[in-house]
């Protein structure tokens, strides 16, 4: 019972708000001298044998700090965010939601399409959430509340369309969940190029239905704008084919099998520098500070995956594995009743917990039992960074939410971000319902 202890402990303490990586190593190590301990006392054990039982238990953590610090899959993680800051800082977003502003305003609820179709190449171009969705909410938000735009339909929709980049490729949540299921980036990419889509296409379907039902929520724009529509294509493209170019090398490399997703993420990074210097925003200042921030975020993932790493391993120790295990499997339904737990459980601790430590602390617990149960786990990982998508939605704790609440204008109620996320909630639940039960649909075995 300690292992599960340790689990209520660690998660007490994040919910308070205590550093993610300090509290998975202190709860660890606090846990670990207490699973020692009692694993002497029968016997009348020594100091010294309680001290000998201590160090045998993180006697590996010296070598799974290596085994990270050399982890060609991890590689790509701090090249993909460099690229993502790069480009973000490049005003991307804002030459993107123009062009597209243009392009789609005289439609009615065409400027929330924009910015669902610019949230889908900015999460395949960046990959950076929190930047997409205060970008959007900065530049598109105020454009869509002076055209007569409702809040909440705005906020849902910004929001919504940020957190494409947890699920579209090049996603960091998928290069973690690769590292951790032991699964080729490459496949984990391919598989999730679909459910992205999917996901846009319902968003844009739904935008179109309650705009067309109700036409107060979304109305048309009359563009005051002298040039001509050719004129205006042409500058939206001039906007969209050199990011798009990015993509497809860098996605198209890694599915044609022609790079590693480490040697596509440094093409990547390369190819964000050029865009940059194509729109005149390449100097010194920026790169340096794209570098230090890229440094500060790896930092923060690699110190969280060293924590977790000693929680899992006094987790293992205490023999909780064997406990959640025996009740995984014996749970009514069988293989259904353990997928619909183990997406309720990621769901949940996604209203509290950031997904790098879900992936680092829950996943491992369930991917043995998914292992015993047959699934298949490329569907599985699939399945849990849809999950995971869906908790940076879901209110209160939801990540998206904080973003959008910091840049929205005054008049922006916290209830209009909560009352605009719901429908979206919902089509997320619903795209995450038809990959379980339609499984070969999307291309994965199933259970």
């Amino acid at each position: 019972m300690i292992g599960l202890i340790m689990f209520a402990a660690a998660l007490l303490l994040l919910v308070i708000g205590y550093p993610v990586a300090f509290t998975f190593g202190a709860v660890a190590v606090f846990f670990g001298a207490l699973a020692a301990w009692f694993e002497i006392m029968p016997d009348g054990g020594l100091v010294i044998e309680f001290y000998e039982e201590f160090l045998s238990m993180f006697s590996m953590m010296p070598f799974r700090i290596y085994a990270i610090m050399t982890n060609k899959i991890l590689m790509a993680v701090p090249l993909f965010i460099f690229m993502g800051i790069v480009l973000q800082k490049s005003d991307l977003a804002v030459r993107l939601l123009e062009s597209m502003g243009v392009l789609f305003g005289k439609i009615r609820g065409g400027l929330a399409i924009s910015t669902v179709l610019i949230g889908a190449l900015l999460a395949a171009s960046t990959g950076v959430v929190g930047a997409s969705v205060v970008a959007m909410g900065v530049i598109s938000l105020p454009v869509m509340m002076r055209n007569g735009y409702s809040k909440s339909l705005s906020c849902g929709t910004i929001c919504a369309a940020g957190t494409l980049g947890q699920i579209i490729p090049p996603s960091i949540v998928l290069i973690v969940l690769a590292d951790v299921f032991q699964l080729p980036v490459g496949d984990l990419f391919k598989a999730a190029v679909m459910p992205g889509l999917m996901l846009v296409g319902v968003y844009v379907l739904y935008i179109l239905i309650v705009a067309f039902i109700n036409k107060e929520l979304a109305p048309p724009i009359e563009i005051d704008d002298d040039a001509s529509r050719g004129e205006n294509i042409k500058n939206a493209l001039f906007s969209i084919i050199p990011p798009l170019t990015l993509i497809v090398l860098v996605l198209g490399s890694i599915f044609a099998g022609i790079a590693t997703p480490t040697e596509s993420a440094s093409l990547g990074a390369l190819g964000s520098m050029i865009l940059a210097a194509m729109y005149g925003k390449l100097n010194y200042g920026m790169i340096r500070d794209a570098s230090l921030e890229t440094v500060k975020t790896t930092s923060m993932v690699f110190a969280i995956l060293i924590g977790a790493t000693a929680f899992s391993m006094v987790f293992i120790y205490s023999g909780a594995d064997e406990i959640v295990e025996t009740f995984m499997t014996t749970l009514p339904g069988e293989k259904w009743g353990f997928l619909i737990l183990s997406m309720f459980i990621i769901m949940f601790l996604g209203f509290f917990i950031d997904f790098i430590e879900i992936s680092y602390i829950v996943v491992p617990i369930l991917l043995p039992i998914s292992a015993i149960i047959g699934i298949d786990p490329l569907w599985f990982a699939i399945l849990i960074a849809l999950n995971l998508q869906t908790s940076f939605l879901t209110p209160p704790f939801g990540f998206s939410l904080f973003y959008l609440k910091g840049v929205a204008p005054p008049e922006i109620k916290t209830t209009d971000i909560y009352k605009g996320v719901i429908p979206f909630i919902i089509l997320q639940v619903l795209v995450l319902s038809s990959i379980v039960i339609f499984p070969a649909f999307y291309g994965f075995g199933g259970i």
